[in-house]
């Protein structure tokens, strides 16, 4: 089931990049540990009490005049309400409120989702406490007052957030058909992608960036059984500023990804693989989902025999985190290789469940400690007594040593490897967690 999605809306200086840090316990970093993969400031998974929930900040306005920040504004609540379970509407005690903010109120107020009034920069409730009732007028919920740089009143905050949160749904939890986000920058060919899966033209397609209206599932049937398409195309036109139209498109795949076993990330054969591509990568690779590269447009490449080569080469170098993911070059426009994509999907979604027996692994580890003596450190040697699976989607496994301090990150990638050879996890991500078992426990 996927995480219920949680967005934080307000004016410029509220405190939104405040709030969103504290609330993920402040561990984003620039960098992810992942090499390759850039990890950008919009979104963090979070957890309260029992309730893990993806925190997205829609901030990030730096505006010219007052009339752009209302309609920014407009355009972060129209993504929160489109994307969001639950919306943090976050406020100023010291500014009091504003026209902006009952602006933003009438439209959350229409909008049907949960909303969560939240004031903040009370650092001192005896001084602002009765100033947080004038936010009462907005007519969208009790106010909670917080502050977020003090961590004051967040208990009461995550409270409020997830008592919104959908119930989860027998139907949902039951539903086994493969679930397929079509990710990728906007104007790439997403939803000729979908229409195509689909056999019929259920998705608004123009030459313009961002024309589909909402993130649309669209049930299909191949090979004799059904999937449901997530298609993920959907940015209104918002801004002519680029870093605006990237940031929409993140937050877009991010919602979709939560709810996917397979991501299609869609490159432009044309333009080729970019940093906003690696960035929504990124998400799908962090979340462990199964990935197919689809390279779209292929039919408008001026081709040599070394095209699919050349072009090969230069994704392996932007998206040097998923070499284990195909990549496949189609054309939405012609249908070249589109029939390849549900059989493609189909073996995704295999290897990601896919499950090993015990003893077929440690023969594998063995055979891997015979080829490539493990390291050492000032005279003590890593030793590798036991393997075994735990879990499934994304295949999980368990790698029992002396000392975890020595295993180096170069051999695990190559244990990793020796699973990878053996076995086909295309597609698919594959976690090896160390853990430590003394030498007395082994007699």
């Amino acid at each position: 089931m996927s995480k219920p999605i949680v967005a934080i809306v307000g004016r410029p200086n509220v405190g939104k990049s405040t709030l969103f840090n504290t609330l993920a316990g402040e561990r984003i970093s620039i960098v992810d540990d992942t090499p390759g993969v850039t990890r950008d400031r919009i979104y963090a998974d979070c957890t309260w009490l029992n309730r893990s929930f993806t925190l997205i900040d829609t901030g990030g306005i730096e505006p010219d005049s007052q009339n752009v920040i209302l309609k920014q504004m407009r355009e972060q609540a129209e993504i929160a309400m489109e994307t969001a379970d639950v919306i943090i509407f976050l406020t100023d005690v010291k500014d009091g409120l504003t026209d902006d903010d009952r602006k933003v109120a009438d439209m959350l107020r229409r909008s049907n989702k949960p909303v969560v009034l939240c004031v903040n920069k009370v650092d001192n409730f005896t001084k602002f406490g009765n100033d947080i009732y004038e936010f009462y007028n907005l007519g969208i919920g009790d106010p909670i007052g917080i502050s977020a740089s003090e961590r004051l009143g967040l208990g009461d905050l995550l409270d409020a957030v997830t008592a919104g949160f959908p119930p989860v749904s027998d139907d949902e939890a039951e539903d086994a058909r493969p679930k397929i986000a079509i990710v990728g920058k906007p104007n790439v060919g997403k939803s000729s992608i979908v229409n195509r899966m689909a056999g019929s033209r259920r998705v608004i397609v123009s030459d313009v960036a961002g024309t589909t209206r909402d993130a649309i599932d669209t049930v299909v049937r191949a090979n004799k059984k059904e999937y449901v398409l997530i298609d993920t195309a959907g940015l209104r036109r918002k801004s002519k500023v680029k870093e605006d139209i990237e940031r929409y498109s993140i937050i877009r795949a991010v919602s979709a990804v939560e709810r996917a076993d397979v991501v299609l990330l869609v490159i432009d054969a044309e333009e080729g693989v970019t940093e906003q591509d690696a960035k929504i990568a990124g998400i799908a690779h962090e979340r462990n989902k199964g990935i197919l590269i689809v390279v779209n447009k292929w039919d408008l490449v001026q081709k040599t025999n070394d095209s699919v080569k050349e072009h090969t080469k230069n994704i392996r170098r932007v998206l040097s985190f998923l070499d284990y993911a195909d990549i496949l070059f189609i054309s939405a426009e012609t249908g070249q290789r589109l029939g390849s994509l549900f059989t493609k999907i189909d073996s995704i979604v295999e290897n990601c469940k896919k499950r090993v027996s015990t003893g077929v692994l440690n023969e594998i580890m063995s055979q891997a400690v015979a080829m490539h003596e493990p390291p050492s450190d000032k005279g003590r040697r890593l030793r590798l007594y036991y393997m075994t699976q735990v879990a499934v989607g994304p295949p999980t496994f368990v790698l029992f040593v002396n000392d975890k301090e020595l295993m180096h990150f170069s051999y695990q990638r190559y244990i990793e490897n020796q699973i990878r050879e053996t076995f086909d996890f295309s597609g698919t991500s594959i976690k090896l967690i160390i853990r430590e078992r003394n030498e007395k426990e082994q007699t």
